[in-house]
């Protein structure tokens, strides 16, 4: 009987690991191919073993932007979380009603696409009908000013993305949390804000890790918001890839930077989730 058991939960795994397959390692043994093909004299490339685009990332420009990329999306995520948390903490405090009220405004704003995301932000950061418009004509300002493409506007934008992915990915751990841990401490004389800080970020930690870990890599990936809203000099490693594949047709060198992406991206998450799990 519980051979049988077990080869059904085996049986059940199979389509989910032929979709992994397919639709996930063929594409990715076909991108390290093409990271190591070899040019041919008419600019095309066939399959061989040449670490060329490898050692042409090994500068300090390409370097740099991998650098900035991590930085840039680790600060988002910390935006980003402290935001979420202390919002999705008080929402589970809310009546039911209420908590299926803002939880469908947040369903909502997932279904933005990243293009209309940059679009519109493009338009609240513009000099004539943005933010600064505004400022200018309370009196706050003297003169309105274009917020974009700056830094800044990339991240905010990159953070308005984030924040409603970390709300839902936070929102089942809290709203689960023992409520008697928090009633123990406050019976014992500790603050509103002292058992935030003491009971219930630690009680969550793992669905911090989990969910910095997540939109990191959410952000790692975006394209539309660093291009539209940020100088050349603020553009991601994904951004790289794009122009290399789209605009220089040069499949070879953006397959090497793909794998140098996924391999950051995974060295952080690996990081992340030894040092920054539970002990």
């Amino acid at each position: 009987m519980s051979n049988n058991k077990s080869l059904s939960q085996y049986i059940t795994l199979v389509p989910s690991s032929v979709m992994i397959g397919v639709f996930f390692m063929v594409p990715f043994v076909l991108i390290i191919m093409a990271s190591v093909a070899v040019k041919t004299p008419d600019g095309d490339f066939s399959y061989g073993f040449d670490l060329t685009h490898f050692e042409r990332f090994m500068t300090w420009f390409y370097i740099e932007r991998a650098l900035f990329s991590a930085a840039m999306c680790a600060l988002i995520s910390c935006i980003s979380l402290l935001i979420a948390f202390p919002f999705t903490y008080m929402l589970t405090q809310f009546k039911e009603r209420t908590k299926t009220l803002w939880l469908i405004y947040i369903l909502a704003q997932l279904s933005l696409s990243e293009v209309l995301i940059a679009f519109s932000w493009q338009v609240l950061f513009s000099r004539k009908a943005g933010i600064g418009n505004i400022l200018e004509y309370t009196g706050i300002i003297e003169k309105s000013f274009a917020m974009a493409p700056s830094a800044g506007a990339v991240i905010a934008a990159l953070v308005y993305l984030a924040v409603p992915f970390a709300i839902l990915l936070l929102y089942p751990a809290l709203s689960r949390m023992d409520r008697s841990l928090i009633e123990a401490a406050r019976t014992l004389g500790t603050s509103t804000l002292g058992t935030f800080f003491r009971i219930v970020i630690p009680v969550n930690r793992s669905a911090l890790v989990s969910s910095s870990v997540t939109i990191f890599v959410l952000t790692l990936g975006a394209i539309i918001v660093p291009q539209v809203l940020g100088k050349p000099e603020h553009w991601t490693l994904s951004v790289l890839i794009t122009d290399q594949a789209i605009f220089n047709f040069n499949l070879p060198f953006a397959s090497a930077l793909a794998v140098v992406l996924l391999l950051l991206s995974g060295s952080v998450v690996a990081a992340v989730m030894k040092f920054g799990g539970e002990k």
